[in-house]
């Protein structure tokens, strides 16, 4: 059993706290976090108490994470792109269209089951059956570059990196319309819709969340932007570039009017939101090296950029990839 244990430094009269510590491990659900504090696992100043108290100056929070229990995901031989790997941790390029977890409807062909298969049982247990080894996540048709945990140490500390905005996320993403100004900040927070439980909107009372874009190149009814996300909301730069009036190419979620609309300017049509995920820089756990790592575009955005670009004045061609 692993044991991790953290002095409060502030009071916090009005949160609880399973929030608490589910901003200090954010790999960790509430719910996990809440089971624990019942079961008497984690303990403020070495006494039992419920998730609803409240953090204070001065405490002592220990939590005795239970030892990981055995996979019920079952291992898929699925094709997987790694750019790196070594015993802490696996780097991949995540394929448009794959899910990264079993969800209902969903059991056998996600990422999890194709890691359970390249790792043979070597990733952390702290995700839960469910989830091991997945430190962050990419949504289902995002593409690019994602870190694995191959252990609990790893993972306590990616994810410490990840909650305290110490890893830098830079993705290439296709908006529609022309995206003004042509550098700039989203401060917006997100929470999940009132009515519509499956989507995310910008709202007061959400998380706090923070984007920051520049325009690459002008694109017929679009607009490539280069985007750093700041923190880590669910479907951030969806939302936030909704939010701003330029929601993603081919969003079927958040831009099914502007979809339309590029249609019938362009005559294309994006099969997925244009999204992908280029770099992500971080700090290795065991060897305390700076690492970088960069997944080249997937052919359906390469497409889409070529598609949508102006054609050529007197020979001058456009950007290029990486320009």
């Amino acid at each position: 059993m692993r044991t991790d244990s953290l002095t409060v430094e502030t009071s916090l009269p009005r949160a609880r706290l399973d929030t608490f510590l589910h901003q200090q491990f954010p790999c960790v659900s509430r719910g996990t976090l809440q089971r624990l504090i019942r079961e008497g696992e984690i303990l403020v100043n070495e006494q039992a108490v419920k998730p609803t108290h409240h953090p204070a100056a001065g405490e002592q929070v220990t939590i005795h994470w239970p030892d990981p229990k055995p996979p019920t995901v079952e291992p898929r031989a699925l094709p997987l792109e790694v750019l790196h790997e070594d015993d802490d941790l696996l780097v991949l390029n995540k394929a448009a269209g794959m899910v990264v977890h079993p969800a209902a409807g969903n059991e056998d062909n996600t990422l999890v089951n194709a890691l359970l298969h390249h790792c043979r049982g070597s990733l952390s247990g702290i995700g839960g059956v469910e989830r091991p080894g997945i430190v962050h996540r990419l949504d289902q048709f995002t593409s690019g570059v994602m870190v694995v945990a191959k252990n609990d140490a790893t993972h306590m500390a990616l994810s410490h990196q990840f909650a305290h905005r110490q890893v830098q996320k830079l993705y290439d993403a296709i908006a529609c319309g022309a995206v003004m100004p042509a550098r700039g900040e989203i401060d917006a927070a997100i929470m999940r819709h009132p009515n519509h439980r499956k989507v995310m909107t910008v709202a007061t009372g959400g998380r706090s969340a923070r984007t920051s874009y520049r325009v690459v190149e002008r694109l017929r009814g679009a607009t490539l932007v280069e985007v750093q996300l700041h923190t880590g909301r669910t479907h951030q730069v969806r939302v936030h570039f909704k939010h701003l009036g330029f929601p993603l190419v081919g969003d079927d979620v958040y831009a099914k009017r502007q979809i339309v609309r590029l249609k019938e300017l362009t005559g294309w049509a994006a099969a997925r939101q244009m999204l992908h995920a280029r770099r992500l820089s971080f700090v290795h756990p065991a060897s305390g090296e700076g690492m970088e790592f960069e997944a080249p575009w997937p052919e359906d955005f390469r497409a889409t950029v070529l598609a949508l670009r102006e054609p050529p004045v007197g020979g001058a061609m456009g950007r290029k990839e990486g320009a």
